[in-house]
């Protein structure tokens, strides 16, 4: 059978964004203009642009729309999911989304500090692409990673102990809310500059390759690196995706284009705002989906995450999302039109979920609400868990800070310089 990146299914012209039905990425140029992402302007296409691909278009993986991806799965199958993959994609994003209300209750009780970015809105994207991997995959994320965490296998407890700055977080109470970072599940980080983390997960991906081709062992671990948008606009971005495509590493590049910069509207950060098309740019599949619809970002993953351990090399995703809540719990949410937060809202993509599985009789009312009061039970008890759990020793302040501890951390007599009473002297306590 055809698939999303397969040859075959070539097809002349392509939608932009602007239309409801999802659309894809052809080395094709576009003569009309379309609108984008949702918007009420106009995109004018620059025909003259696109002359330069017909060179490259022979070493290109031509791709389709998604909705022909559903199509060809309808036509052998009506329903995309079994009843057990679609109660673990509703559980996962109830988590998600559950989780990160009760963030925001902890944060206004001032149980949490610094920036707390929400991931309220986006869960289609986390659920749909790390749902797949196993657990010897690596995901590398941004300042927004708590739902990734927790996709990945991370305990709410871990993760809430984290946010409240608790020894038993997963990173000890030392990297909090953008830092969440687990070994035992591969989660990589979260990263509080924008960029940071591209180059992480395109190293963790040549680590899978050199293991493969070099070192002869059974390796078919793939990374998926996510970030946003305004991360596009950076050099990073176009440096891991050239050498990605170089060395063919398995790596998928996850664009969460929720269409805001912080306060900074995507249309008006970038020159050409439809970022799949810099994955042809380098040589691979760039891929537009509708991030609102974990069953058609899960079908796009399925086929980029094969692709990867297939060695067939990466994949530029640009999952077209929103998230319900401002840049952080410290932003107003004042620069974002009201029509267009109501707009996305309509289209939450857990409701849509549960719809689906209702319509399709995978699950009953009373089926999916055992599932939310599991999740309500499980996040309330993380909060206790993480109230009570103590906080880092002194001790523990210069730990993973200094790659040789005894040249700064470490005094003569062998005991950490921050347990001596005189170590914070002339310093606020904290």
């Amino acid at each position: 059978m055809a698939t999303a990146f397969s040859p075959t299914k070539l097809t002349a012209t392509v939608p932009l964004h602007g239309s409801q039905e999802n659309r894809l990425l052809l080395p094709i140029r576009l003569a009309s203009p379309s609108s984008f992402l949702g918007s009420t302007r106009s995109l004018t296409i620059n025909s003259s642009r696109r002359l330069n691909h017909a060179a490259n278009a022979a070493r290109r993986s031509p791709i389709v729309g998604v909705q022909e991806i559903v199509k060809e799965k309808k036509a052998t199958n009506s329903l995309l999911i079994t009843k057990e993959e679609g109660l673990e994609l509703y559980e996962d994003m109830i988590l998600g989304r559950s989780f990160e209300d009760m963030c925001a209750q902890m944060y206004y009780r001032g149980k949490m500090f610094g920036f707390v970015h929400l991931y309220n809105g986006q869960e289609a994207v986390s659920t749909g692409f790390i749902k797949l991997l196993t657990k010897t995959d690596s995901v590398v994320s941004t300042y927004r990673d708590h739902v990734h965490a927790l996709s990945k296998g991370v305990s709410a407890r871990a993760v809430m102990s984290e946010l409240f700055g608790k020894v038993t977080g997963c990173c000890r109470g030392q990297g909090g809310s953008m830092h969440m970072f687990s070994k035992e599940h591969n989660m990589l980080g979260g990263f509080a500059f924008i960029g940071e983390g591209i180059p992480v997960a395109t190293g963790a991906a040549f680590t899978s390759k050199y293991k493969r081709e070099v070192l002869k062992q059974n390796c078919e671990d793939v990374t998926v690196a996510f970030f946003g948008d305004g991360t596009c606009n950076n050099g990073q971005f176009y440096e891991c995706l050239n050498m990605a495509a170089l060395y063919k590493l398995p790596i998928i590049f996850v664009v969460e284009n929720n269409l805001w910069a912080i306060g900074m509207s995507h249309l008006r950060s970038t020159s050409d705002p439809e970022i799949w098309k810099k994955g042809p740019a380098f040589g691979m599949p760039g891929v537009h989906v509708d991030g609102m619809d974990v069953l058609k970002v899960r079908q796009v993953a399925k086929e980029a995450v094969t692709r990867a351990r297939r060695g067939e090399g990466p994949t530029l995703v640009e999952c077209e999302t929103y998230r319900f809540r401002g840049h952080s719990l410290a932003d107003p949410d004042e620069l974002r039109d009201a029509a267009e937060k109501a707009k996305y809202a309509a289209r939450d993509p857990i409701t849509a979920l549960k719809k689906y599985l209702v319509e399709n009789k995978l699950a009953n009312e009373g089926e999916l609400k055992s599932i939310e009061k599991k999740i309500d039970e499980l996040v309330e008890e993380a909060v206790e868990f993480a109230d009570a759990s103590p906080q880092p020793g002194r001790s523990q302040l210069l730990e993973n800070v200094f790659a040789d501890p005894k040249g700064f951390g470490i005094g003569p007599d062998g005991r950490y310089r921050c347990e001596d009473p005189k170590f914070t002297e002339g310093t606020a306590q904290v």
